[in-house]
This record gives C-alpha cells, sequence and structure tokens, in this order.
C-alpha cells in the first residue's frame, strides 16, 4: 500500500457485541475510486503514513432512508472542506444536519424522521480530566456513540421514545443542571496525558448522572423513562485511561511522516509507542479526518532531548 494516497473518514468502533468479542476499532480510509479499506487499531498494531496533501477534503454526506438504512454519498469532486468536513454542497445535501432542530418543530425527510422517531438515550459522559457533558444516542448506537467520543466512565439517565423527546431532555440537563452538550476533542486528548484516577472519575459521573436523574424526575414532559445504568468502557481503552507515564505527542499531524505502534485506544486517541524509544505518547487520529495520506514504512522523530519531556 506503499505510496497510494488515501482520503482518512476517521476512526469508527464496531457495535458493542461486536466490542465485547475484542473487534477493536477500524481507521477508515478511502481510495481515489471510491472504495474503501479499514486498519484495524488494536493493541500492537504498527501505523506508518505520511501526509499527502494540504488542506482537508470533504467526505460527503448521507442520506437517511430509516433506523438502520442510510447512504453514505461520497462527494463528487472530493472538493476542499468548508464546513467540518464537508464542502457547501455536501453540507446542505446531508440528512443529518437537520435532525438538531427536529424537537423544535424544524421539518425533516421521511428517512431522518424514522431514523429519529426510534428509541434514544440520554447519558452523561466524562472524561480523563472530569470534564462531563450531556449527550444523546440512537438506540441502534446506544454503546458506539460513547466508545467514538472517547468517553472515560459514562451513565445513561434516561430512554426516551423517539429523538424529539431526548433532545427536549438533554435540554432540560443543560440548562437547569448546567451540563454543557459538548466537550472539545483537543481538552479530552489534553486530558489523556494526565488523566485523573479512574475511581475518582466514576465517582464524579455517577454523582452527575445522579443529580441530572432528580431532574429528569420532576421534568414535565412524557414519553420517557428514567433509567439508572453504567455504560462500559471498551477493554482496549484502559491503558490509555489509566495514570502509567506518558506525553503529549511532540509532532502536528497536519503534515509530515510518521510512524509508532499502537498500544490502547480510546475514542480517536491513541497511546502510542515510539520505535526504540521506550516512551509513549498520547495522539488525536481524529486530527486526520478528511485529509490524505500515503500509508508506509514511515517512523515518527523522537525528542532529541527526551529529558525535557519530563
Amino acid at each position: 500500500m506503499t505510496d497510494t494516497p488515501y482520503l482518512v473518514h476517521g476512526v469508527f468502533w464496531p457495535a458493542a457485541e461486536d466490542s465485547a468479542r475484542g473487534a477493536p476499532p477500524v481507521l477508515r480510509l478511502q481510495t481515489q475510486d471510491g472504495t474503501f479499506r479499514e486498519t484495524a487499531l488494536d493493541d500492537g498494531t504498527r501505523l506508518g503514513f505520511r501526509l499527502a496533501a494540504e488542506g482537508k477534503s470533504c467526505l460527503g454526506h448521507h442520506r437517511v432512508h430509516g433506523p438502520g438504512l442510510r447512504d453514505h454519498v461520497l462527494c463528487r469532486n472530493q472538493s476542499p472542506s468548508a464546513r467540518g468536513h464537508q464542502c457547501e454542497r455536501c453540507f446542505v445535501a446531508d440528512d443529518f444536519r437537520l435532525m438538531h432542530d427536529f424537537h423544535r418543530g424544524g421539518g425533516v425527510p421521511p428517512g431522518l424522521r424514522s431514523y429519529l422517531m426510534q428509541p434514544h438515550w440520554l447519558y452523561v459522559a466524562t472524561f480523563a480530566n472530569g470534564a462531563s457533558k450531556v449527550g444523546t444516542a440512537s438506540d441502534l448506537r446506544k454503546w458506539q456513540r460513547l466508545a467514538e467520543q472517547g468517553a472515560v466512565a459514562a451513565s445513561y439517565i434516561a430512554r426516551a421514545a423517539d429523538g424529539r423527546v431526548v433532545r427536549i431532555l438533554e435540554d432540560l440537563v443543560t440548562r437547569d443542571g448546567g451540563l454543557p452538550q459538548q466537550v472539545r476533542s483537543a481538552a479530552k486528548a489534553a486530558a489523556l496525558a494526565a488523566p485523573a484516577p479512574p475511581e475518582q472519575l466514576t465517582a464524579h459521573n455517577t454523582a452527575l448522572a445522579d443529580e441530572a436523574r432528580r431532574l429528569l424526575s420532576r421534568a414535565d414532559e412524557d414519553g420517557f423513562e428514567v433509567v439508572a445504568e453504567t455504560w462500559n468502557r471498551p477493554q482496549l481503552a484502559g491503558r490509555l485511561c489509566s495514570e502509567s507515564a506518558r506525553h503529549t505527542y511532540p509532532h502536528a499531524l497536519n503534515a509530515g511522516a510518521h510512524g509508532f505502534t499502537v498500544r490502547s485506544v480510546c475514542g480517536s486517541f491513541v497511546l502510542a509507542a515510539l520505535d526504540d524509544s521506550g516512551l509513549e505518547f498520547v495522539l488525536d487520529l481524529g486530527q486526520l479526518k478528511g485529509r490524505t495520506i500515503e500509508p508506509g514504512e514511515h517512523t515518527s522523530e523522537v525528542p532529541a532531548v527526551q529529558e525535557a519531556l519530563f
């Protein structure tokens, strides 16, 4: 595969039942002819690549036909991304962009309406420095949603009849409980360079979830039930979420050549061992999303003055 360019679509986790059998996440890559290959990101995986182009390209858009059926339509010209990971044309054509206003009366096409009318879950997720958020997951992606976000601890707090109700509840917990609906990827990565003790994060998440449930129990809204269920973090994330020695990856992922061995994965974040250095580093493969890379036998330069890392 050396010197073959691929467009990176990101890190994807398998369904919960597959992960329970040990299936690792994958780095999904698009070839120039529109086909895909997936590289498993398991403990011991060697990953080498170089950035083959500047900037980011559009990753296409989705047409939604129902809860478990959607089409991923690739960008016609792999245009430069303008909004997130999409060009203007794909952004306008994407069904999912409409879902965030659905609970406020916004119109949606029939397929997306069918998707949104399936049961949804409300959760509280906590990351490696204690930063926490409230969020939603469809019934079909209940476990994966949290795995892909890189949560260290999480609790489900409500099961709603549909996507409209769950977003009303999400706004309620933000408004009355002060929990945000987003934690930046950069903050998650920085936290994983020096994570808090896992038991401390679990206790913090439990306390926040209990308070959110109290708010929900007084909500003037039908179509949901308060639940108390713990999300199970993937085993592959254990080492990255522990307090073992590690450092922030010293190179930007928007240029140059990189190569390392994967040791642990949490969301899109990787604990990577640099060749012959005896050191481990935290990096975010999510930074490659929309970029073009060429896999190969590349290596990351080890910092010349290693003492400066300690």
